[in-house]
């Protein structure tokens, strides 16, 4: 199933799921047990696809890649690396990525992104299996510069636009052998395998829960691969996952006062 959050030629929110080049739409959000497809459908070229969810908040995992920690001259970490991105950072596909004024160097990083379907508080590996609805792409954009200066993450991974994810939410795949790459500009920068995860989706996902509970439509960021790299006003940028899709943004100038 691919759902989807998207606004329709009325510009009026509303959710669905793909059937080929058709949404087939739902009377209510997807996380909502609640709700139910309706006999209604718009073709996909007609809509505008959103962000799938809406988080409260996006946990993201650091050094996932071996081969990464590695390119940052980090050394691989006893537990996992967390830190959040805030729902202001959320933004969909062919969405602008804005460019900072204050950062001399934003970078990309392609990752698999997790959706959480249940609430969940110190849950088990298996429980954390069984609170997950499906997958989506992600970007974890980073001003480089500001995390480096700053020697903690938040500023640098926390401007608005830094978390696009999409274009639906996937569910029924195996997200523990997935290719994923990046493009920019149509140029490969990035390309691995979530193979070659350091910890488990499982584990960070009760990893994390022992922290702070999760809720319906948070987003786990679960890590990217080597080949992390800096971006441009006018760069096209692409995270393409296997068995999911393409996630296509631009860069632009922050042209506020």
């Amino acid at each position: 199933m691919k759902y989807v959050r998207f606004t329709n030629p009325e510009k009026e929110i509303g959710y669905g799921f793909v059937e080929g080049e058709k949404v087939h739409l739902i009377n209510g959000s997807f996380l909502d047990p609640q709700s139910q497809p309706i006999d209604a459908w718009l073709p996909l070229d007609q809509v505008s696809l959103l962000a799938p969810v809406e988080p409260s908040k996006v946990v993201c995992v650091g050094l996932n890649y071996a081969l990464h920690a590695n390119e940052l001259n980090h050394s691989l970490p006893e537990d996992p690396v967390i830190f959040i991105k805030p729902p202001t950072s959320v933004i969909g596909p062919d969405a602008e990525i804005i460019y900072p004024k204050i950062s001399q160097r934003v970078d990309y990083e392609a990752e698999l992104a997790v959706i959480i379907g249940a609430i969940i508080k110190n849950a088990t590996e298996d429980e954390a299996s069984k609170a997950i609805l499906g997958y989506t792409c992600a970007n974890d954009v980073t001003a480089r510069d500001l995390q480096m200066k700053d020697g903690q993450w938040t500023r640098g991974k926390s401007f608005d636009t830094f978390c696009p994810i999409g274009p639906w939410v996937v569910t029924d795949i195996d997200p523990s052998k997935l290719d994923i790459q990046l493009f920019l500009n149509s140029e490969v920068k990035q390309s691995s395998n979530t193979q070659h995860f350091i910890n488990s989706i499982p584990k960070l996902v009760s990893f994390i829960s022992q922290v702070m509970t999760l809720y319906p439509g948070d987003v786990v960021l679960t890590g990217t691969p080597e080949g992390v790299g800096p971006m441009q006003p006018g760069d096209e940028v692409i995270v393409r996952i296997q068995s999911i899709g393409e996630l296509r943004n631009t860069i632009v100038k922050d042209n506020k006062c």
